[in-house]
C-alpha cells in the first residue's frame, strides 16, 4: 500500500523563503531530468544540463569529467576558514519500464528514474543557487552530482579518480528521498543507516551424463539444492542473534530446459549477502566457501566462490548526525524527525566517500509508490525543504568548525 503523499505539515513554511520562491523552477528542471534518464555511469546530458545551470546560478568553480561524468561545483563563503563542507547527490536512472501516465514519464524506453534520483540533482542545483546568492556561510561549499550509483560504484569511481584530493571536505552530507514516510518527516540513526551489499557466483562442477544413468555421473543440481539449503544456516546459526545478515539467492542456473535426460556438468548459483559489521561481512563470506566446498565434495562435485564487495555499510558519523537532527528539527519540528530509524538492508554507495570523509546520510519522506516500482515518480514538493535542510546544515556545520 502507498504512502499517502498529503504533507504533514505546511512544507512552504518549513523551508528557506528563498527556496521556497524557485519551487516552480526546480520542478521543471526535475522532470526534465524525468523525462531523459540515463543510466549508470554515462550521464553526458543530464551533467551537461548541471554544468549549464551551474554557470547560470554563478558558483566560484565548475569541474566536469571526474570519473566519466562527474561535475563537481564549488561555491566560496563570504569569509574563508579553510574549512569545506561536501553535499552529494547521485544523478543516474534505472534500466527500467515506466508504467505511469504523467506528462513528464520518461521518453526513452526501458529507462526510468525509479529512485528519485532526478529529484536529488534537483535538489542540490536548488542548493547550489542559494548558497551562490546568499553566500552566508564561512569557508567553501563542495557541491558533487555523482553517476552510477545504481550498481555501477560511481562513489568510488570519482574517489579513485581524485575527488576528495581535488576538493577536499571535512565532512560530506546526502539524502534521499523515502517513500516510506509523509512528507515533512526526516529520518536518520546515529550509526548503521545501510547494509553493505555484495554479490556471489558459486560454480558448481560435477560431470554430467545420461538422465537415465544417475549413478555414473556425479550430478551439480542435486549438489547445488543441498547447497542452497545448507546456506541458510549462515543466518540462522553464525551470525548473533543481536546482529543481522541477509544470505540470499537471486538466480540458479543448469543445463537446458529441453535437454530433459541430460544431467548437466556444472550449476550456478548467483546471490547476495548484506551485513553491517565487518567482521560479520568476513564471517558471512567465510561461511559461504566452506558450506559449499564441503558439501559439494559430499556428492563427488567441486565448488568455486567469486565474491565480490561491492558496497560497504552506509555507517553515519554520530554527532554529526545529531547535529543533522537538531536542525531538522528545527524545520519540521521535533516529532517530524524520526532519530532512530532503522537501518535498510538496502545498499548506497556514498558509503564509499563515508569510508573516507566523516558526515551523515538523511532521508525526507514523500510518500507515493515506493522506489524501483514502474509507478514511482520523485515528489516535487519536497525539494525545498531537502533543499533547505542540506543548505541550512552546511551553513551551520561550516559555522562550528571554524570555530
Amino acid at each position: 500500500m502507498n504512502v499517502s503523499q498529503v504533507p504533514l505539515i505546511d512544507l512552504s513554511k518549513a523551508s528557506d523563503p528563498l527556496i521556497e520562491f524557485w519551487k516552480d523552477e526546480f520542478r521543471q528542471i526535475r522532470r526534465d531530468f524525468h523525462r531523459y534518464p540515463e543510466l549508470g555511469l554515462d550521464t553526458p546530458r543530464t551533467s551537461q544540463k548541471i554544468e549549464d545551470y551551474l554557470y547560470s546560478y554563478g558558483v566560484d568553480e565548475i569541474h566536469t569529467g571526474i570519473g566519466g561524468h562527474g561535475v563537481v561545483a564549488v561555491i566560496n563563503g563570504k569569509t574563508n576558514s579553510g574549512k569545506a563542507v561536501g553535499i552529494r547527490a547521485d544523478i543516474d536512472a534505472l534500466p527500467m519500464i515506466e508504467l505511469s501516465d504523467h506528462d513528464h514519464a520518461s521518453c526513452l524506453e526501458g529507462k526510468m528514474h525509479g529512485c528519485g534520483h532526478d529529484g536529488h540533482a534537483a535538489t542540490l542545483l536548488a542548493v547550489a543557487k542559494y548558497l551562490a546568492k546568499t553566500r552566508n556561510f564561512n569557508g567553501k561549499a563542495v557541491l558533487i552530482f555523482q553517476p552510477g550509483e545504481e550498481g555501477y560504484s560511481g562513489a568510488k569511481v570519482m574517489i579513485d579518480d581524485g575527488l576528495f584530493e581535488r576538493f577536499p571536505v571535512d565532512e560530506v552530507y546526502a539524502y534521499h528521498n523515502s517513500s516510506q514516510l509523509r512528507a515533512g518527516q526526516i529520518a536518520l540513526n546515529y550509526g548503521s543507516m545501510q547494509a553493505a551489499a555484495d554479490a556471489f557466483t558459486l560454480t558448481i562442477t560435477g560431470s554430467g551424463g545420461h538422465g537415465s544413468r544417475p549413478e555414473s555421473t556425479h550430478d551439480p543440481i542435486v549438489a547445488s539444492a543441498y547447497i542452497i539449503t545448507a546456506l541458510q544456516t549462515i543466518v540462522s546459526r553464525n551470525v548473533s542473534p543481536l546482529d543481522s545478515a541477509v544470505v540470499s539467492i537471486g538466480s540458479i542456473h543448469s543445463g537446458n530446459p529441453l535437454a530433459q535426460s541430460v544431467i548437466p556438468g556444472s550449476c550456478q548459483i548467483v546471490g547476495t549477502c548484506r551485513t553491517f559489521l565487518p567482521q560479520t561481512r568476513d564471517l558471512v563470506e567465510k561461511r559461504l566457501k566452506e558450506i559449499a566446498e564441503t558439501v559439494a565434495i559430499s556428492f563427488g562435485c567441486t565448488a568455486t566462490l567469486d565474491y565480490d564487495r561491492k558496497y560497504p555499510p552506509v555507517i553515519n558519523t554520530p554527532h554529526l548526525a545529531q547535529a543533522m537532527a537538531d536542525i531538522a528539527a528545527n524545520l519540521v519540528g521535533e516529532e517530524n524527525v524520526l532519530r532512530d530509524y532503522p537501518r535498510s538492508t538496502g545498499g548506497e554507495d556514498f558509503a564509499f566517500m563515508l569510508e573516507k570523509i566523516p558526515g551523515v546520510y538523511i532521508r525526507v519522506g514523500q510518500g507515493g509508490a515506493p522506489a524501483h516500482n514502474g509507478f514511482y515518480d520523485f515528489n516535487d514538493e519536497i525539494i525545498p525543504l531537502a533543499a533547505t535542510l542540506l543548505a541550512k546544515t552546511l551553513e551551520k556545520r561550516l559555522e562550528e568548525l571554524a570555530k
